[in-house]
């Protein structure tokens, strides 16, 4: 299960974590005991030559050790990390593939956002299990052994003692902290359980409990699973601090037992001072896997969750992920097509049968009521949303192309466009580092936002968030980044909400004038004289296409969105209707 988490990419950097953790305590342990030894030698008042060497090794365990627990704490939490973030990307990947139908017949539509939710969850406790389970369990069982092989070399008797206190605090301490923590978890899980519950019936029953004078009694219930709560948390409380006090007691036995052998064996008092004091560290460098057991226990439900979904996904296509699979180009001037598209999040349908066809060069506007599934559409069309039917680029599926150059092909300004806290030039060139400032200001232009940046006292340099700017210099800002990114398909998503009506109609029209394939969504009609086509969306469905004036001409969803907007227009000039 760890390895299936972990992957063969990341492993080798927990082991150098690993083996950093490992040498840090080993260092703590041999600093403890050259200092005990050299202390006990120093007593005997021999010539200070004999002590040179302990008082060298002192010094270098010290700084080894705080050197080599820094690397680990560093290389431990950077490949951490690393494989969250790797773990991400393949549970995200195999949730996609487990929710495409595309790829499993048997999935259902859609995603369910409560498996998402949690999954998010699953994969963040991953981290957990590598940095408070897996590591402290390798390094406290490395360092608990070693200091048995010493204890073994110098004196046998002691090191079967020490062995025995090393077994007892470092397997059988963690068991009985496992047991217990996965019975306690049970019962928090249930009293909690319970208690939500009971505090909704009280929350969102309010009227009908008071109408019916049943309030007290609920609320009574209610703090009852409050109090099973609180005894359950108190009794795991309870149980997690005696499992503590035992493994501190099984620490002080151990090393009180292993100076008593030594003393009885005749050890002199050198060896006794070091036998003893290493015990009292070595047992102490096992006590972490009493808490690694409690954690492992909370954590392994989620671990295994994680597992399972990379394990039942299934496997890429093998345009993508078989081995020698040679990928489509993505040619210069590519259209895109849906056939039969559906889209279905749970119950609800976003899209539903779709047909969309739009050779290169082709303007094709996608309008309707919010709701009517435009966004999503995008989504599909960029292979970001998985859905039944045919997602086509020049004729071929999505799969037969790489990945990135899909998103390099298919792009545009969406909903999730985001505003960094960092200057306008970085946040436009985010679409090509490599730009030039020649570039950058020709986005600007087309845009419409070039004379507000001239303006500004910082120009290029003005750092800029989402709350810095109004909801159409945001808009202008992202369409610049759209663009600059010039890909032969442009998606829009309501390029130019915020803008007042002049400017968004300018601006739309110079969109739809552009030479390369252009899909847009938008609420206003106006400019879409200059598009080819207009597909009216209702419900995820397709209820009327075709050019503009032919739409408007004919009775239907369209002319009665057109005759809205003009009636509106008309009345915010001022003109009389009647």
């Amino acid at each position: 299960m760890i390895a299936q988490l972990i992957g063969r990419r990341r492993l080798a950097a927990l082991v150098w974590a690993a083996t950093a953790g490992v040498g840090g305590e080993l260092s703590a342990l041999g600093l403890t005991a050259s200092a005990a030894w050299l202390i006990a030698r120093a007593g005997q008042q021999p010539p200070l030559s004999a002590l040179a060497l302990a008082i060298v090794g002192v010094r270098a365990f010290a700084l080894f050790r705080g050197g080599l627990r820094y690397v680990e704490r560093l290389t431990g939490h950077d490949a951490a990390l690393r494989v969250l973030a790797d773990l991400r990307v393949r549970a995200y990947e195999a949730l996609r593939r487990s929710a495409d139908p595309s790829l499993n017949e048997t999935a259902p539509g859609g995603r369910d956002a409560d498996l998402v939710q949690r999954m998010v969850a699953d994969v963040e406790s991953v981290q957990d299990l590598l940095l408070r389970c897996l590591l402290p369990t390798v390094v406290s069982w490395a360092v608990g052994s070693a200091a048995v092989v010493l204890s073994v070399v110098l004196l046998p008797a002691a090191g079967a003692v020490l062995a025995a206190g090393i077994v007892l605090a470092g397997a059988a301490l963690p068991a009985v902290a496992g047991l217990a923590s996965r019975a306690g978890a049970r019962r928090v899980a249930a009293a909690r359980s319970d208690l939500a519950v009971r505090g909704l019936d009280v929350a969102r029953g309010a009227t009908d409990l008071a109408a019916f004078d049943a309030t007290e009694r609920f609320v009574a219930r209610a703090d009852e699973a409050a109090a099973r709560l609180e005894r359950a948390e108190r009794r795991s409380a309870v149980v997690e601090a005696t499992v503590n006090a035992l493994g501190a007691a099984v620490q002080g036995l151990t090393a009180l037992a292993v100076l008593w052998v030594a003393r009885r064996q005749g050890a002199d008092a050198v060896p006794v001072t070091v036998l003893t004091l290493t015990a009292l560290v070595a047992v102490e460098s096992v006590l972490p896997l009493a808490d690694a057991a409690r954690r492992f226990v909370e954590l392994r439900p989620a671990a295994r969750r994680v597992t399972a979904l990379l394990a039942s996904a299934p496997p890429e296509p093998a345009t993508l992920s078989g081995r020698g699979a040679r990928r489509r180009p993505v040619p210069a001037r590519p259209g895109v097509e849906l056939v039969g598209v559906r889209v279905a999040y749970g119950e609800a349908v976003a899209l539903d049968g779709v047909d969309l066809r739009v050779p290169f060069g082709r303007k094709v506007a996608i309008v309707g009521a919010s709701g009517a599934g435009k966004s999503t559409l995008l989504g599909v069309l960029t292979g970001e949303t998985p859905a039944r039917g045919a997602v086509l680029l020049d004729g071929a599926p999505l799969d037969a192309y790489d990945a990135a150059d899909v998103r390099a092909a298919v792009r545009g300004l969406t909903q999730d466009a985001h505003v960094f806290a960092a200057s306008i030039r970085a946040n436009v060139a985010l679409a090509r580092p490599g730009a030039s400032a020649a570039e950058l200001e020709d986005a600007a232009r087309r845009a419409g936002l070039l004379g507000w940046i001239t303006s500004l006292p910082d120009g290029w340099a003005t750092l800029v968030a989402n709350d810095f700017l109004s909801g159409g210099q945001r808009q202008r800002l992202l369409l610049a980044r759209a663009l600059l990114a010039d890909p032969p398909v442009l998606l829009l998503d309501e390029p130019a909400e915020g803008l007042d009506l002049p400017t968004a109609d300018r601006l739309v029209t110079e969109m739809l004038g552009d030479e390369r394939t252009v899909v847009l969504v938008t609420h206003r009609l106006a400019p879409l004289k200059a598009a080819d086509e207009v597909v009216v969306l209702d419900r995820g469905r397709v209820l009327q296409r075709g050019p503009h004036d032919a739409l408007a001409a004919v009775a239907g969803p369209y002319r009665d969105l057109w005759e809205a907007e003009r009636l509106h227009t008309d009345h915010s000039a001022g003109v009389k209707t009647w």
